[in-house]
């Protein structure tokens, strides 16, 4: 597989992982689908173990994002860039701190956020646990799980 080829599978997962922070948009399976397109493209056994590794976890991350409880922020109750904040934490913290440092950093960015916004450290507090409580576990469920495809992808392609 080219050097382009490959850059285009890692755009397509890119898109994929901002998806994961639009509602609507099916970010986790853009990233599934660049990683099947990469293996169907380059057919070798690290390739499809990569696939085949993260079909499963797809699979098991939708199935806690079900189990998790269904509530949900109104319409307009959250900042719109609230988000994004959590991926870039997350995003950053998956390559600070390899694999586990996703989940500190989405909350870090939550948190710096509405300290921003509002100023003070109880109030950011008290704001991080209503966003993970009311839909911030499921994104960053799903979120870790592609930044570990991706982390998969990445190490397969520089090593593989």
């Amino acid at each position: 597989m080219g050097v382009w080829e490959l850059l285009l599978v890692g755009l397509v997962i890119v898109l994929g992982l901002c998806g994961v922070l639009v509602p609507g948009v099916p970010g986790s399976w853009l990233v599934w689908a660049g990683v099947l397109w990469w293996a169907l493209q380059d057919p070798q056994p690290v390739a499809w173990g990569v696939l085949v590794g993260a079909t499963v976890v797809l699979f098991l991350s939708q199935v806690v994002r079900w189990a998790l409880p269904r509530r949900r922020l109104r319409a307009g109750a959250a900042p719109p860039d609230l988000e994004v904040y959590g991926g870039v934490g997350a995003f950053l913290g998956f390559f600070l701190l390899p694999v586990v440092g996703a989940v500190p950093g989405f909350l870090a960015g939550i948190y710096l956020h509405e300290r921003l916004r509002l100023g003070g450290h109880g109030e950011a507090m008290a704001a991080l646990r209503t966003a993970m409580r009311s839909g911030g576990s499921g994104v960053l469920t799903e979120l870790f799980t592609c930044l570990l495809i991706l982390g998969a992808w990445l190490g397969a392609v520089v090593w593989g």
